[in-house]
């Protein structure tokens, strides 16, 4: 996970705030971010908000994929998905660009980000 050096807009306190809940209750409040018109418009909520909504929505499907295949690894895989969450929560807040692996290469390419 690196950090980019991203500053079209001056980021403020209210950014890093709804970044910070967008990765920590993700897919909820990514949803919410996106439908509001005055937060989709600044980058980096809409960054912070569209990976949290994706890393979210795997997390959801990997869990039950995996918990109906085997329990155990399905059930610890939302608590780990969602630790790593809070870390890249606090990233976000510190006012840091995160980058996760596969995920914000995806959605570049798809132009969401």
């Amino acid at each position: 996970m690196t950090e980019e050096t991203k500053t079209p807009d001056v980021i403020t306190d209210d950014d890093k705030l709804w970044a910070l809940l967008s990765w920590i209750f993700a897919p909820l409040v990514p949803i919410i971010v996106l439908l509001l018109e005055d937060k989709k418009g600044r980058a980096f909520i809409r960054y912070n908000a569209m990976q949290g909504l994706i890393v979210g929505v795997v997390a959801i499907v990997l869990s039950g994929i995996l918990g109906s295949l085997t329990f155990c690894i399905g059930s610890l895989i939302w608590p780990l998905i969602w630790i790593y969450q809070i870390y890249l929560g606090i990233q976000a807040y510190n006012g840091k660009w995160v980058q996760v692996p596969v995920v914000t290469d995806f959605a570049k390419k798809q132009g969401w980000i």
